[in-house]
């Protein structure tokens, strides 16, 4: 943390709140306060505005748990959605990416996690029974479960699905494997393993 001598208290409380977030230590939050402090007035205070927003604005959508500022959110209210298909992932960000691919067009479920009993994260930390109460609830026919393929996503994958078979809906799991471009020499184990488990035709 930089020296109480070399900044004012302003600045050192805003490098504090910006170590806080993930992958930002001492001296990435130390370039980003100077940075802010380099703003004109009204683009600190806009990006004030919009922190202080979030709490007040953004909520849970009641159906599939992502962030929005409607409810249900619009992916949710969107009519030209497959309402049949629901597609599992791990937190909003996941959501997002998926979305920005533009190749799935059915419905999200957020578990806002992945089991991780070390940490305290079982079952009813995640939003699994919502899940079960949805697919039961709304005639759900097929389950993607698209976390990802860490150990812990792994392991939540298999819990989720696990349950999901009680239920009678067809449950499916993403493809995991070599990613385009990358030469197969410099893949690890794993990823030789799925890549290799998830195979399929060439088409003629």
């Amino acid at each position: 943390m930089a020296a109480a001598s070399a900044f004012p208290p302003a600045l050192i409380r805003l490098i504090r709140n910006l170590e806080r977030l993930p992958g930002v230590g001492d001296k990435t939050a130390t370039r980003f306060a100077l940075q802010i402090l380099r703003w004109s007035g009204a683009q600190a205070r806009e990006l004030s505005a919009s922190i202080g927003e979030l709490h007040g604005k953004i909520r849970l959508c009641a159906q599939c748990h992502t962030f929005s500022e409607q409810d249900p959110c619009p992916i949710c209210a969107d009519p030209k959605r497959e309402s049949s298909v629901i597609c599992v992932v791990e937190d909003p960000g996941d959501l997002l990416a998926l979305e920005k691919a533009g190749a799935f067009r059915g419905r999200y479920h957020v578990l806002h996690g992945v089991l991780a009993p070390m940490e305290g994260i079982g079952p009813e930390q995640l939003k699994i029974q919502a899940l079960l109460e949805r697919v039961d609830r709304d005639g759900i026919q097929e389950v993607i479960v698209a976390t990802s393929s860490t150990v812990a996503g792994e392991a939540t994958a298999v819990y989720v699905s696990d349950l999901l078979r009680k239920h009678r809906v067809k449950v499916t799991r993403i493809a995991c494997g070599l990613p385009m471009g990358m030469d197969l020499k410099y893949a690890d184990r794993m990823t030789l393993q799925r890549a290799l488990a998830a195979r399929c035709d060439m088409a003629p």
